[in-house]
């Protein structure tokens, strides 16, 4: 019912909205109406009546004082909607700042668009009434497109029925795993009801409340692969993003990777690589008859797993065919040859040719190793052992991997229902109604709310009750669960808190010990607690539960004759061919045991149980498969195409579970929230093996700064030691990214065998200004604390005394400070050393699995295949530009907005797939800080070689082997150590970025800066990031108002900002117009203009105020501000209260008409005067 209800035809909503946020997302919703009602939460030192005389102040309902300065302008509304229903608009989504708090505005505008004639309308305060404008906004329009879908369905649904099913209760599966009434199913409550309804299935049916032993669900379908976890309650998320939409509202917490049945197959430059691209129903796999590519069924099909006389004849372009067994042959066949190819191009005479098989089953292991990456996520990430899990397997394509998936990841048992194929419409005949009250909140977890907080949970439990009474539930069917959203002050990561087994005490609400369970959930989801910390309470919400008292165990009868095979087929394995005998689920009883390798086939479903393993049919008719171990096949240094591919998705787990677990215990929103931060594995020479995709600028800076350790500390690296450097003569990138450095040691090996390394933004280590992002420093020591190679850790000893006083020791400096955060700045590197260590035990298991001459043999084999894609792309370049025969160079050149050049001269080789890259020319240090450390401008070139491949590869050490880079010493991409360089790395960088796409002619330039606004005092202080517009290419337009190249941080939430600083967002949309035209538009810069509530000290770091970029192959025609003021680029003033600060980001600009070839200068966007 999910997928019907998402898929189905729908029209963009309109969208009532602040004017302060009049460029709404264009591709979400492109009819918007504007409306000003100004209004912010009350602060304390804050003046009101001077931001407008006829402001006052409403108590909203979450308990805090709102400012607001005028009421909603409902006449001129009233002309606005009416011009909307004039274009055809029905449905209306209303979206207004802080109206989870205060509603009343956008009740307002309800009543006057139903009143208009509006057909459907969507408040946001009633959606979800949860604080964050931007995700809730995205769930009210997701809402107000899906809803009148839904109610479409559902007439036509009643049509369909006598009476049109009055008075018979109907009930819908929503995301939250529950049942609601027809009437009240929603769009934005039922975006996953289908993937629920398995979650519901396999809970149910799986889990043992006797044993305890947690599930894990393992949903296969044809385009995906949906994993979750039950151990013994439902886990549920309250925001999450679903195709690129962040949705506001509960969900069960399942993860999808793009792998499934259908999941296409490819070999790219020595990769065996599976999806995300997916065939769909059309043309579907190759064996569908109808042209279709190579995909994960054709792999079972091509190896015997799947058996077409089994299939309904529904194939081919009559659709009355069987499946095709020779069609998948026949792109098998062509395939392997392809592969063949190249490895006897690679080594010729090595190795004898891989056979279609192989191949086959090459792919079968890689798509296993992809799913099995979300999993491990799902429960090694979150302190679980994956091994004490059972799987359940469910999904019309599951039972083909079960077996393999459980055993490379250590479990023992795979659970498969009868009904597996159909599993998400038995868990929807299962499932519980559920009605569920909330209601926003914004006080302390302590005494003096208490009584407020019991008096809210009764009241929500009596609506649920009523709400579940009036469905025919009698009062003994129904429960209720209280829940509270806590988190500690000061902090934006919040956990919906059940007080289950922690029965109330004197001190805590009478529903219960809240403050308990936040703090055992906090410590087992991070790793600590905030003992001393205030809890704040952000909601507070009662599930009520209506149990439907239908049954599923239904014993059948013990058999005492064997299992009757149906046929005997042969399957390939690893072992070659083998005899598998074949039976129907259908002719099996009780008590049967069928040893491996066989298939069991039901009418939705096949089922692979691999040699080693045992399946049982179970009293309820259900297969319980033993995995037992499997048969070692030794793995040796030569390479193999399939086992590259499996390293490399082992290789990026590491990195990307080391990052988890940075984001889980760190504390500071820098890292938490805004995800600045970079994990990555390092081999023993400390070349980057694999990064994380984290943040860009990280990427090839944290090599240097490895690489700086091992040559600097030499034996003096030992086990137990951990390392901290920030310093650009050591590969740092600004003095703000701390790198945490960890040697992995292996018994036997004197020396490291491997380094694991995360680098986090701190938001203050000390310095001239609040957040160490001083605009006008001229020498490094201004810009914070200096580590070049510090142990952090030494002998296993966090060394807290040394840091604290290294972190202070700015504050010995004349107008400078230590760290203003110094509790912050050790609980983050705490929480660095935690994501090094869990890095370390992977890394250690990985060679324990293998040993460790093979997988440092494989480290190098992964490098040397991004090289080999490296190579190509630069042949390719080099071919066509001028052909194999000719040398050629291309050249670029931009200037930073002091006049600084950055010059760029390539040499490639078509023959070599090799390159030069020449910087010679480049402007030389300068007496400020956009220098940018060497390590920035190697960090630019590996993001733009792995961009221009235009292709999955790993991102690594190898993209840069075909390339010699030359930085001239003292210019201003490799200045002097003791040179300040903290706009070098936000600036400087992505200018260096846009002149290597010019050379290569890949795309126009970007925004080229990255807008760094940092405002404080002495009790806050704000640190952000602000987006502007994309460079548009050959056949794309540009993005407008994102971040791009080298940063990908977000922005803190509008309502969260006002919230918890002393400012009003007053303005924040798209500069309309900015981007150009022209065949293809750049992108559009953004407005952002703050209010300040109280005297503070503001910082500006920018760029692109003085030189426009660069379009491609042609005039760029654009409008622009009339007036460039470059001398405001970089600013640090003190603003006095009200006074408003309005910023706006350059555009990134487009190619106009390729036929032209010299590219005139186009015009942008200009900061204006504060």
């Amino acid at each position: 019912m999910g997928s019907l209800i998402v898929r189905g035809p729908g029209r963009w909503p309109a969208v009532p909205t602040p004017k302060a946020f009049s460029s709404a997302n264009p591709l979400l919703t492109p009819h918007v109406a504007q409306l000003s009602v100004p209004s912010a939460p009350w602060h304390r030192r804050c003046s009101v009546y001077a931001w407008a005389p006829l402001t006052w102040l409403h108590p909203g309902v979450t308990g805090d004082l709102l400012v607001v300065q005028r009421p909603v302008d409902l006449a001129s509304l009233r002309r606005d909607l009416q011009r909307l229903l004039a274009q055809g608009i029905q449905s209306l989504a209303v979206v207004l700042m802080h109206s989870y708090a205060w509603p009343a505005h956008e009740q307002q505008v309800g009543a006057l668009a139903r009143e208009l004639g509006f057909q459907h309308v969507s408040l946001s305060s009633s959606v979800m009434p949860m604080v964050r404008v931007v995700p809730r906004g995205y769930t009210a329009c997701a809402d107000a497109y899906l809803t009148p879908c839904i109610h479409r369905y559902l007439d036509s649904f009643r049509a369909s029925f006598t009476q049109q099913l009055q008075d018979i209760p109907v009930l819908f599966m929503r995301s939250d795993g529950g049942l609601t009434p027809m009437g009240q199913f929603s769009g934005s409550r039922a975006i996953l009801s289908g993937p629920a309804g398995g979650v519901v299935g396999y809970a149910i049916t799986t889990y043992s409340p006797e044993d305890r032993q947690p599930v894990i669900g393992f949903d296969m379908g044809g385009t995906s692969t949906d994993v979750s976890r039950y151990a013994g309650e439902y886990e549920h998320i309250f925001e999450a993003t679903t195709a690129g939409i962040s949705i506001q509202a509960p969900q069960l917490d399942i993860n999808t990777v793009a792998a499934g049945g259908g999941s296409m197959l490819f070999f790219r430059s020595g990769l065996f690589v599976v999806g995300p691209e997916s065939a769909g129903a059309h043309p579907g796999p190759a064996c569908y008859r109808k042209g279709g590519p190579l995909t994960v069924t054709d792999a079972n099909l091509c190896l015997g797993r799947l058996l077409p006389h089994y299939f309904p004849c529904i194939f081919g372009p009559g659709e009355d065919q069987p499946l095709s067994r020779d069609a998948t042959l026949q792109a098998f066949q062509e395939l392997t040859t392809r592969v063949n190819a190249f490895l006897d191009s690679q080594a010729p005479g090595l190795r004898s040719p891989l056979t279609e098989e192989e191949v086959a089953m090459g792919f079968i292991q890689v798509a296993n190793e992809a799913m099995c990456r979300p999993i491990r996520s799902l429960t090694q990430a979150r302190g679980h052992d994956t091994s004490h899990h059972v799987l359940a397997c469910f999904g019309g394509a599951g039972g083909q991997h079960a077996c393999a998936i459980a055993r490379a990841l250590g479990m023992k048992k795979v659970f498969i229902h009868k009904h597996s194929g159909i599993l998400s419409a038995y868990g929807l005949a299962l499932a519980d109604v559920v009605h569920e009250a909330q209601e926003p909140c914004s006080v302390r977890y302590g005494p003096e709310s208490y009584a407020q907080l019991d008096e809210r949970i009764v009241a929500l439990e009596a609506e649920c009750v009523q709400a579940l009474q009036a469905q025919g539930f009698s009062r003994s069917q129904i429960c209720t669960e209280p829940f509270l959203h806590l988190r500690y002050e000061r902090t934006d990561c919040a956990l919906m808190c059940s007080a289950k087994g922690h029965p109330a005490t004197a001190d805590s609400c009478q529903a219960g010990d809240f403050r308990a369970a936040f703090s055992s959930r906090y410590l087992k989801e991070f790793g600590f607690t905030i003992s001393e910390r205030p809890v704040m309470v952000d909601d507070v919400r009662v599930r009520g539960t209506g149990s439907t008292g239908i049954g599923w165990d239904d014993p059948m009868a013990v058999s005492e004759r064997p299992p009757r095979v149906e046929t005997v087929t042969r399957c390939y394995f690893t072992d070659g061919y083998l005899d598998t005998c074949v039976y129907l689920l259908e002719d099996l009883s009780s008590g049967h045991t069928v040893p491996g390798p066989s298939i069991i086939i039901n009418k939705n479903s096949t089922i692979l149980v691999e040699p080693g393993c045992t399946a049982s049919i179970t009293r309820c008719g259900d297969i319980s498969i033993a995995v037992g171990a499997e048969k070692q096949c030794p793995i040796g240094t030569q390479l193999d195409t399939i086992q590259l591919s499996i390293f490399s998705h082992r290789f990026m787990g590491i990195a990307e579970q080391m990052g988890r677990v940075l984001q889980r215990t760190a504390i500071s929103t820098n890292i938490k929230e805004r995800l600045d931060f970079s994990c990555a594995l390092f081999g023993p020479d400390g070349g980057l093996v694999s990064n994380a995709p984290h943040i860009p600028v990280h990427l090839g800076a944290m090599q240097e700064t490895v690489q700086f350790q091992i040559q600097n500390l030499g034996p003096d690296l030992n086990e137990g030691d951990v390392i901290l450097s920030n310093h650009p003569c050591a590969g740092g990138s600004h003095l703000p990214d701390l790198t945490v450095i960890t040697p992995v040691f292996w018994p036997g090996v004197p020396r490291p065998v491997f380094f694991v390394a995360s680098r986090g933004h701190h938001a203050d280590i000390g310095g001239i200004t609040p957040g160490s992002m001083p605009p006008h420093s001229k020498a490094l020591q201004e810009e914070g604390a200096v580590f070049v190679s510090f142990k952090l850790v030494k002998g296993g000893v966090f060394q807290e005394e040394a840091v604290t006083e290294a972190l202070m020791a700015p504050g010995r400096i004349p107008g400078s400070s230590g760290t203003r955060n110094l509790q912050d700045n050790l609980s983050d590197l705490r929480a660095q050393v935690a994501a090094n260590q869990r890095g370390i035990q992977l890394v250690s298991e990985l060679i324990g699995l293998y040993r460790l001459e093979v997988v440092q043999a494989y480290m190098m084999h992964i490098q040397a295949n991004a090289e080999v894609a490296v190579r190509d792309m630069l042949k390719d370049f080099a071919s066509r530009w001028r052909g194999a025969t000719h040398p050629m160079v291309v050249e670029a050149q931009d200037h930073m907005d002091d006049g600084s050049p950055i010059r760029l001269k390539v040499e490639p080789s078509s023959l070599q797939g090799s390159a030069v890259f020449d910087f010679t020319g480049s402007g030389h240090e300068v007496y400020g800080n956009c220098n940018a450390p060497r390590a920035i401008t190697i960090s630019a070139l590996i993001y733009c070689l792995r961009c221009m491949v235009g292709q999955e590869i790993p991102l690594n050490q190898g993209c840069l082997a075909p390339v010699q880079v030359l930085i001239p010493k003292g210019s201003i991409l490799d200045p002097s150590p003791e040179a300040a360089v903290v706009g070098g790395n936000v600036l400087t960088s992505q200018r260096v970025v846009d002149v290597i796409f010019r050379a290569f002619e890949a795309c126009a330039a970007s925004q080229g800066c990255m807008n760094n606004v940092t405002f404080g005092n002495e009790a806050v202080g704000y640190y952000e990031t602000v987006a502007g517009g994309a460079g548009a290419g050959p056949h794309w337009h540009g993005r407008s108002g994102v971040h791009t190249h080298m940063t990908n941080t977000r922005i803190t939430d509008p309502e969260i900002l006002e919230k918890r600083y002393p400012v009003i967002l007053r303005c924040f949309g798209l500069c309309r117009g900015t981007g150009g035209q022209g065949q293809f538009r750049g992108g559009d810069g953004v407005i952002r203009e703050l209010l300040f509530r109280q005297e503070l000290l503001l910082s500006v770091l920018s760029e692109r105020r003085a030189f426009q970029p660069y379009g491609l192959h042609g005039e760029c025609l654009l409008q622009s501000d009339p007036s460039p003021n470059p001398t405001i680029q970089c600013l640090s003033l003190s603003l006095s209260p009200f006074t408003p600060c309005p910023t706006r980001t350059p555009s990134w600009y487009l190619p106009s008409v390729p036929h032209l070839t010299s590219p005139p200068p186009c015009g942008i966007s200009h900061l204006p005067p504060i």
